[in-house]
């Protein structure tokens, strides 16, 4: 690495940071993407992040978090086109990308399992797993339930044992690019450091490891400390592509965390109250069943179907979900989750077969969800123990929340930007996955994208043939940009926490689970409109810290319009309510007999849209959606001696052409 100035004006002198292969962002696939660099011969490697214990793999979990895998244990027979099948099979992703999440699962997982991440095997060597959703193997396994907070503890040991240099407490505002058209290459970042001056990376590679777009949603179980980037690179041209894509279920809210597994298996009451969280107590959810034992099954079924699910809301568990949802935000009320009492009325005998059976199978017969919970999961009260929420004592606020986006930026076989050189997205800032994923595929796919990344820069570009000039012209326009932002920053009378409240509040209204033709076309406008009064006027700045969130909100803002857009394209376009997403419509499938027909009733699935994927850019000013088919699962050549030709002569770093 290596250190200079640029000068911008008179006035404005910028440190610059030349580097071969720039890591923005320390989550388990940034992580991952600097120690593969590194261990293939690329050393000059610099991975910046506001801070190595920030973001979402080091500081999320679930009940029991699960890394999706090839399997490796009994008779569980298993081969990478037979996994790749599994996640082509839910429709809309590309086949050559499910057949590399699946051929490299077993190197990314032995990796973890080399750095010390102590997953289960049993006397013989076997990694033993389980089934998760949309899962027909037993290819789910886990350390418990910080299962990517293990990772990331060993990646990091594994960073520093290497020597690989680390910028912390440095916010990257900016991802600089040059050239046009299919010439068109990243060539490195603009970040604010701790001091809050603005700094600039002049980088080979941009490796970008920013993660999910938690900090859109008003309701959300990403970290409160990971808003997630993705703004920035739309703003820069980048191909997006399954933006509407994403997860959403029931999570705690004070302390942000799934409850799925045994936090609904043990069937809690579920409350509801006015505003205030204390006045008019009721059990809402009794309304809408025709006996308590099917609704506690229900609330059971949501532990093994966690995810909102369109599939699941006539006569399935995640109609509980929109429930939720029409105490909280159509009624605001508040719900609670109180494991201290059976729900009125609880008999075992009345549960469903499946239900009954698990909790028998468990020895999970004990009077209180509490005791139930202990007798199964003892680690599920601790962890709350250990935020300060007692489950004896007080119940446990939960809404709907964002939890994971299965689009993003599109990246092709080795996880390059499919319109911009240079750029590699990894981790779930990738939009690899399509309308839904077997539970922990996201883990897998973060480590096998950053291998591949590092795999691709050390054998295709690990020379140096950035021009300086053109990223010094880049920069300039970029810090020109910031710094301009910035003054009229401190012009300005509203607070960024306004600002962010209001982009938050329309996505989580308009954009999450529950969408609507005419809800989208409001939120797209109003998001414009926005994203216009942000840009013309800025957001209070008084210090450096609120500098890095007036930024944020900058790149928020942005991101927040784009992905409204392509909601409302694809809705627009008819594709109706698939995966987590469900598409009111009045002239649709109701919802539930006892709500409201014009209210809740849904569009169905177009189904012939699970053959293509949507593909969204910023360019000349607009936001432009398509849908494009999507490629087949290839059929490689499996010859040996062919392949090992192909493989030997570098054959197989072929590069598909640009869009």
């Amino acid at each position: 690495m290596k250190a200079s100035t640029l000068k911008v004006d008179k006035e404005t002198v910028v440190a610059v940071s030349k580097v071969h292969t720039l890591v923005i962002g320390s989550g388990a696939a940034g992580l991952n993407a600097a120690v593969q660099l590194h261990r293939q011969g690329i050393e000059d490697v610099l991975i910046v992040t506001e801070g190595l214990k920030m973001g979402t793999s080091i500081n999320t979990g679930s009940d029991k978090q699960t890394y999706y895998k090839s399997a490796m244990c009994g008779n569980d027979l298993d081969a990478p086109l037979a996994m790749a099948k599994n996640f082509f099979e839910p429709g809309s992703m590309h086949g050559d990308l499910a057949l590399v999440e699946a051929a490299v699962s077993g190197r990314g997982f032995l990796n973890l399992v080399n750095l010390g991440v102590e997953f289960p095997q049993d006397a013989f060597g076997q990694f033993i797993g389980y089934k998760t959703d949309h899962d027909p193997a037993q290819r789910g396994t886990s350390v418990g339930p910080y299962t990517s907070r293990d990772m990331c503890r060993a990646l990091i040991a594994e960073v520093h044992r290497r020597g690989i240099a680390v910028h912390e407490k440095t916010n990257v505002v900016s991802l600089l690019a040059t050239g046009e058209g299919r010439a068109r290459r990243a060539c490195g970042a603009l970040a604010l450091n701790r001091a809050g001056e603005v700094v600039a990376y002049a980088a080979e590679n941009v490796v970008y490891a920013v993660g999910g777009p938690g900090g859109l949603y008003k309701t959300s179980v990403y970290p409160a400390v990971h808003t997630g980037a993705i703004g920035l690179a739309l703003k820069a041209g980048a191909m997006a592509q399954g933006l509407p894509e994403a997860q959403y279920g029931l999570a705690s809210i004070k302390f942000r965390w799934n409850v799925s597994g045994t936090y609904m298996q043990v069937v809690p009451k579920f409350v509801s109250t006015d505003a205030d969280g204390q006045s008019n107590p009721r059990e809402f959810l009794r309304d809408y069943f025709p006996s308590v034992g099917k609704m506690n099954s229900k609330v059971f079924l949501k532990g093994y179907q966690w995810p909102f699910d369109s599939k699941k809301v006539v006569g399935g568990s995640s109609i509980i979900d929109i429930l939720v949802y029409i105490e909280t935000v159509e009624k605001g009320r508040r719900v609670f989750l109180d494991y201290r009492e059976n729900p009125e009325g609880f008999v075992f005998a009345d549960l469903d077969p499946e239900a009954f059976a698990y909790l028998e199978n468990s020895g999970a017969f004990q009077p209180t969800p509490l005791a139930r919970l202990k007798h199964m999961n003892p680690g599920a009260i601790d962890l709350y123990a250990d935020h300060h929420i007692d489950l004896a004592r007080e119940p446990l606020e939960v809404a709907v929340c964002a939890q994971h986006n299965n689009g993003g930026l599109a990246g092709n076989r080795w996880w390059e930007s499919v319109n911009i050189k240079h750029l590699f997205p990894v981790g779930e800032v990738n939009g690899s996955h399509g309308v839904a994923r077997p539970g922990g595929s996201a883990l897998n796919a973060g480590q096998v994208g950053s291998l591949r990344a590092a795999e691709f820069i050390a054998n295709v570009y690990a020379g140096r043939e950035l021009n300086m000039a053109d990223f010094n012209q880049s920069a300039k326009t970029g810090i020109r940009e910031v710094l301009g932002f910035l003054a009229r920053c401190k012009e300005s009378g509203t607070g960024w926490r306004a600002v962010r409240n209001e982009l938050q509040e329309r996505m989580s209204r308009a954009g999450a689970h529950i969408r609507s033709l005419d809800g989208l076309k409001l939120a797209a406008k109003e998001a414009k409109a926005q994203l216009a009064k942000l840009e013309a006027e800025g957001c209070k700045v008084e210090n450096a810290t609120q500098a890095v969130q007036a930024l944020r909100n900058r790149q928020l803002c942005f991101a927040h319009w784009m992905y409204l857009e392509a909601s409302l394209y694809a809705v627009k376009s008819g594709v109706g309510s698939r995966g987590s997403a469900l598409v009111q419509d009045a002239a649709g499938i109701r919802a539930h007999e006892r709500l409201d027909k014009a209210r809740w009733s849904f569009a169905e699935e177009d189904a012939g849209f699970r053959e293509k994927v949507l593909e969204t850019v910023f360019k000349n000013g607009k936001a432009s959606s398509r849908w494009v088919a999507r490629r087949p699962i290839p059929e490689s050549n499996l010859w040996f001696e062919s392949a090992w030709a192909d493989y030997r002569e570098g054959r197989i770093y072929a590069r598909e052409p640009t869009c």
